[in-house]
């Protein structure tokens, strides 16, 4: 298994593999600056590595060692882990299509919830891009990254984002509390999904 930072080195080193990082997922190697100072609760370091086009933010957590766990920051004001590491992390954003509405549309972090709202998101995905999935494919194999099925990346999300509190939690630079990023939304209140 490669380390964080060679696997961030690979992206970095390849233009063409960075851009199709940026254009499957949203993690755009140019965009890791926060903009606003944050730190974790536990006071254990953060590393911006990558944003995204909403202007949320990746952060490797804690001392530089070869894997971190991986933090999301979105600009709505809601963060937390969405992996161990880089190559936990990574395969949930390449092989699930639109993770961040898995967990907005989660009921609060249900799993049988997020599995219904992968199911329209995934319908939705193909109608508006058939190559998605050859993308994701392509971009896999280029990272060595296994990507599992949906109903385990989910598995995998869930529990990284359920692990969040006391240790991962994001403050701004007043001490407050970021919320977690299970949204309180069932799939039945997005009309289009009925």
């Amino acid at each position: 298994m490669k380390s964080d930072d060679e696997l961030l080195e690979s992206v970095r080193c390849d233009p063409s593999l960075a851009e199709l990082l940026s254009e499957v997922c949203e993690f755009d190697l140019t965009r890791g600056d926060h903009g606003q100072a944050v730190r974790m609760s536990s006071r254990q370091p953060l590393e911006g590595v990558a944003g995204d086009f909403t202007g949320g933010r990746f952060f490797l957590c804690g001392e530089r060692r070869p894997v971190r766990p991986v933090l999301y920051a979105n600009s709505e004001g809601q963060a937390g882990l969405i992996g161990w590491s880089l190559t936990d992390a990574l395969p949930v954003m390449i092989g699930l299509p639109s993770w961040r509405d898995c967990l907005k549309f989660s009921g609060g972090g249900d799993l049988a919830t997020m599995r219904s709202a992968a199911q329209h998101l995934q319908r939705d995905e193909l109608r508006k891009r058939s190559d998605a999935e050859t993308q994701r494919r392509r971009l896999a194999m280029a990272l060595s990254l296994e990507l599992g099925t949906i109903p385990v990346l989910l598995t995998r999300l869930r529990d990284a984002v359920a692990g969040t509190a006391p240790g991962f939690v994001l403050t701004d630079e007043t001490g407050e509390e970021y919320e977690s990023l299970f949204g309180p939304w069932l799939p039945s209140r997005n009309p289009s999904w009925r």
